[in-house]
């Protein structure tokens, strides 16, 4: 079992920034592949980014490339989320989840989710 847990959401003016954290407890994160998606109201849950266990391998979707940046601290059981310039339609309850393996782009492929933190980019 892994228990995840987010933090760093809040309320932001379009083009600032944040970072999300996700804590991860139990067994030894640095064996997991971490993803982060998001879920608008009204909306399905999307995916967003992932990375690799040991972060060599990262992916992003299309809509926040070049602006998020993922990334890990195993030594500290925790992940990351920066999102610089962000837009009113980043707003969402955004999610980090694990799986054991390959990092996947598909939110049915990860076994642990945290609980959601909340991003609100106001115009």
């Amino acid at each position: 079992q892994v228990q995840l847990v987010e933090s760093g959401g809040g309320l932001v003016q379009a083009g600032g920034s944040l970072r999300l954290s996700c804590a991860a407890s139990g067994r030894t994160f640095s064996r997991y592949a971490m993803g982060w998606f998001r879920q608008a109201p009204g909306k399905e849950r999307e995916f967003v980014s992932y990375i690799s266990w040991g972060g060599a391998t990262t992916a992003y979707a299309d809509s926040v490339k070049g602006r998020f940046t993922i990334s890990r601290d195993n030594a500290q059981n925790t992940g990351y989320l920066q999102m610089n310039n962000l837009k009113p339609e980043d707003t969402a309850v955004y999610y980090c989840a694990a799986r054991q393996g390959l990092p996947s782009a598909r939110r049915y492929d990860y076994d642990y989710w945290g609980q959601g933190t909340q991003v609100t980019v106001s115009s």
